[in-house]
């Protein structure tokens, strides 16, 4: 049995993560702790269907409330603050967290020697100089659970000599809602507009992601920190289908790819049940319907934080952490009504021209890069 904790269990991650444990054999997994940052009534009601020891609420308020009605229903659950307590009692934490909130998740799971199933691409995008020596510790071990980087991961399994025989990475992107539009026509786009995804059904900050294709631009960083390749061996295809989630090109000319409709609860078994697959399907295809399969390339005048990410990524350091924290205020003032989604690509590129070149050793370096890039992507969005 597999001992499994979710952080972030009421995201969408979290909750297909659920999904998929709900849908395996009885036996197989066991829910050993869920956490939130302030949904009450949500974790409370996943903790009364799936029983975990622990349950990790951030915000003190909701701590309370859950803390209260899972002591009137269920007095074995323990209520805590502690997001890295859950490393301790599990086999495999799923890290659904959006955001640079997920960074103690990932430097926790890692420093305890367990697998971690990674979904919030930020904390290792952020804080990759420093989460690269933790993967060096016994039994720690980085599963990817973005579909494009699950993808690379089970193509690569298909090369007995790995990364020595390939040529290149090719992620996949849909596009995003704004597809083939001009600089022009994105000039008055509405959050509504920004949130109509055609192919995935994901939360507000990863969709708006989408369609900057920043979401790309920060996997491309995520591609190089998992698997070691330099910016010149990862591309950027756009698929709009969504039907191949990345390929591996070989340097004999052959290119292995991952094939099925969009569905994550697929990488999320894989991840699980690694290095074992799954028993459970999801998102198989079916063939006699399946017409076309399109490429592309990205417009890369058009969406500029795709090119923002290639340049943070190159410069390393805690370029990552500036850009990652850049966007991530640009977009909650998009989606607050602030600014408009035009701006984001600007506000980002503003941010970056101030960066420090601060080299980070340690937690603390990336916590305060990630502190002075806010100030400053703050300051671009009150211009």
């Amino acid at each position: 049995m597999t001992r499994v904790a979710i952080a972030g269990s009421t995201g969408s991650i979290g909750k297909q993560t659920l999904e998929v444990i709900a849908a395996s054999e009885s036996g197989k997994y066991q829910l050993v702790a869920l956490s939130a940052n302030s949904s009450a009534d949500e974790i409370i009601k996943q903790a009364k269907t799936f029983k975990p020891n622990l349950v990790v609420v951030n915000d003190e308020s909701a701590r309370k409330i859950v803390a209260r009605e899972l002591a009137a229903t269920n007095p074995k659950i323990e209520v805590i603050a502690d997001v890295a307590a859950m490393a301790g009692i599990a086999d495999v934490v799923v890290n659904g967290v959006v955001g640079f909130a997920g960074l103690s998740v990932t430097i926790a799971t890692l420093a305890a020697g367990k697998r971690l199933a990674l979904a919030n691409k930020e904390s290792l995008i952020a804080a990759g100089p420093v989460v690269a020596p933790l993967r060096k510790i016994s039994g720690a071990e980085i599963i990817p659970v973005d579909s494009e980087h699950c993808a690379i991961h089970q193509c690569l399994r298909s090369s007995q000599n790995n990364l020595r025989d390939v040529a290149k990475l090719l992620l996949t992107a849909s596009g995003g809602p704004f597809r083939g539009q001009t600089k022009k026509s994105l000039e008055e786009v509405t959050i509504k507009d920004a949130l109509k995804h055609p192919t995935w059904s994901m939360g507000p900050k990863i969709t708006v992601d989408s369609s900057t294709l920043m979401n790309k631009g920060l996997e491309v960083i995520e591609a190089h920190e998992l698997f070691g390749l330099d910016y010149d061996s990862i591309d950027v295809v756009v698929h709009p289908q969504s039907i191949v989630h990345s390929m591996v090109e070989f340097r004999d000319g052959a290119t292995i790819a991952q094939l099925s409709l969009p569905d994550m609860r697929l990488p999320i078994a894989y991840a699980l049940d690694y290095p074992n697959r799954s028993t459970v399907g999801f998102g198989a295809i079916d063939w006699t319907k399946l017409s076309r399969l399109d490429f592309e390339q990205p417009d890369r005048d058009t969406f500029r934080c795709l090119n923002l990410a290639y340049a943070a990524g190159r410069i390393g350091g805690t370029a990552p952490a500036w850009l990652s924290a850049a966007n991530e205020v640009a977009v909650e003032a998009f989606l607050a009504g602030v600014v408009q989604w035009s701006q984001i690509a600007s506000i980002i590129e503003s941010t970056m021209q101030h960066h420090d070149g601060l080299i980070a050793t340690e937690v603390e370096d990336i916590l305060e890069a990630d502190a002075v890039a806010r100030q400053w992507a703050r300051k671009e969005v009150s211009r």
